[in-house]
């Protein structure tokens, strides 16, 4: 007995559907609603859709002795079956969750992209046998079409039916699987290009991050021979794809040591991306490092694209390296070993096209003693180590790195550039840097603020500055048993000499460039002052 009209395919559903899910963007939402869409009509009993996918569970899939190609097969993608109440059996069963090429009807679909529609189900369910919401007898009719785009068979449509498929219902079901085939490919390319966004955007932070630090190091600006022996090491190793260990006190300019191994490499074009280990929250390194799948973890809402597939074909620096947590050591030696990585909660194994630098202050040797840092890891990155002096070692580069702070603070805060004075070099390379070149940027960074465009002057810690060691012929022999004690008259007299030899040495010109008061380090207005208090003039020209 026929059903009723209202149970008989509906040309207006079909329309009304294809402009419901036109704008949809989200792939999982677009074919969940599809299905569930098809099921609400009278005649359906279940909807699926099967996309092509690569062939991830070879090993345990059931259908594999009758797979012909393990390289790609269908995987159910989304189902919508009668409610099954209390029987436990997934919508989807075992042996329908993956569907090889060529075999079964869905399977034919796939491999041969022709519609295939049978009758009589209830009669003889053939394949279908087990599955079941065909155990209640309703169901006589499938249509099942192949979903394509632009030639290409994507996956394939099942809808299984109360009655036989009406001959209208396999012509509309075929322009819905066509139309369906453009909305799958319209949602993998947003898809594709939200991921883009965002490997750009975090390449952008990146590359931000990696400006500030380089210019916050004085962009290998200096003279000293411990300087040249890391320029010959970089100009050694930047032409080879060998890790590199950048060992070396904080604030020494590790981070530009590995820019400059990147820039002078066959990489140079690509993305150098740096990590700083130390920043990074126990539980979420292995997601920064490799990336993660929506709903892997919580708060995962969307898939996360790692530092490595950020950096790929380019250089992953990975800064303060002996901070990384012992559990993630195994899989970063993995990484350097076989190049190869997976997402957090992602089965598929990714190939890494990157070069490894890594850079540290502490000494791994002993790091690897006390158990903190894997032996085997530690030999596969100290390939080839740099060691970056302290700047209280070259103290020679320091007139060249003021002056150079000096311009580009001048230049960033677009204000005056102030006098750099020879007394102020000496007092700069009489202090100890505990902080490095970091800590000089600071105080020159200050200094210019405090100028105006006047006489840089700086505040260092009189407690950890030394002198200079003057030179045996400009000191008088003393006693050494006990420290020398001065009269005030003597004081002033030292003070009235030294002014004097000053005076003569800049030909008694007070201000500008090489003056008195440059000499000395003070302001011009402070230096008349003191001449006048010690009655100190000019001598009068012999004629």
């Amino acid at each position: 007995m026929e059903p009723d009209l209202d149970t008989r395919f509906d040309p207006a559903f079909i329309r009304d559907l294809l402009l419901e899910i036109g704008q949809e963007r989200e792939l999982d939402l677009l074919l969940k609603r599809l299905v569930e869409r098809v099921r609400q009509r009278p005649m359906v009993v279940a909807a699926g859709i099967w996309l092509v996918d690569k062939g991830d569970i070879c090993a345990n899939c059931p259908r594999r002795p009758e797979c012909p190609d393990q390289t790609k097969c269908l995987h159910a993608a989304a189902v919508s079956t009668p409610d099954l109440g209390t029987d436990p059996e997934i919508q989807t069963p075992n042996s329908f969750s993956r569907i090889p090429f060529g075999v079964g009807v869905l399977g034919r679909v796939a491999a041969t992209g022709q519609q295939i529609v049978l009758g009589d189900l209830d009669q003889d369910p053939g394949e279908f046998a087990a599955v079941p919401f065909f155990k209640s007898g309703t169901i006589r009719g499938l249509n099942a079409v192949p979903i394509t785009f632009k030639g290409e068979v994507l996956g394939a449509i099942g809808v299984f039916v109360r009655i036989n498929v009406p001959d209208e219902a396999r012509l509309w079901v075929r322009v819905y699987a066509d139309y369906t085939g453009g909305s799958i490919a319209n949602a993998w390319a947003f898809k594709e290009i939200r991921q883009l966004k965002a490997a750009l955007e975090q390449q952008n932070a990146y590359l931000q991050e990696e400006v500030v630090e380089a210019k916050a190091f004085g962009e290998l600006v200096g003279q000293s021979a411990a300087l040249q022996q890391v320029v010959r090491q970089i100009d050694l190793v930047a032409a080879t794809e060998a890790s590199v260990l950048i060992l070396g006190e904080t604030g020494t300019g590790k981070e530009l040591v590995a820019h400059e191994i990147h820039r002078r490499s066959r990489r140079a074009d690509k993305t150098l991306v740096r990590v700083n280990c130390a920043s990074i929250p126990a539980e979420l390194y292995e997601s920064e490092f490799f990336g993660h799948a929506r709903g892997s973890f919580t708060g995962a809402i969307r898939d996360r694209t790692g530092r490595f597939e950020t950096a790929e074909g380019g250089t992953l620096f990975l800064d303060e390296i002996g901070e990384i947590p012992l559990a993630l050591q195994g899989k970063l030696l993995r990484v350097l070993q076989e190049k190869l990585y997976e997402r957090v909660g992602e089965d598929r194994t990714r190939r890494a096209n990157v070069r490894i630098i890594g850079a540290t202050n502490r000494d791994l040797k002993k790091e690897v003693v006390a158990g903190r840092f894997r032996e085997d890891l530690y030999y596969r990155l100290n390939v080839f180590p740099i060691q970056v002096a302290p700047l209280r070692e070259r103290r020679e580069d320091i007139p060249l790195l003021a002056q150079h702070f000096v311009q580009l603070t001048a230049r960033d805060l677009a204000t005056a550039k102030p006098r750099l004075t020879k007394a102020g070099l000496v007092q700069l390379q009489a202090y100890d840097w505990p902080g490095n070149i970091r800590e000089l940027r600071n105080v020159v960074e200050r200094a210019v603020i405090l100028a105006r465009g006047g006489l840089l002057q700086f505040d260092l810690p009189a407690a950890d500055s030394k002198l200079a060691p003057p030179s045996a012929a400009s000191v008088p022999a003393v006693p050494t048993d006990d420290p020398e004690c001065l009269t005030d008259h003597e004081i002033r007299q030292r003070e009235h000499d030294n002014l004097l030899a000053v005076l003569n040495k800049a030909g008694w010109r007070l201000k500008g460039p090489g003056g008195a008061a440059e000499l000395l380090g003070l302001k011009p207005s402070t230096l008349r002052s003191r001449l006048k208090a010690l009655h100190l003039r000019r001598p009068a020209r012999s004629s």
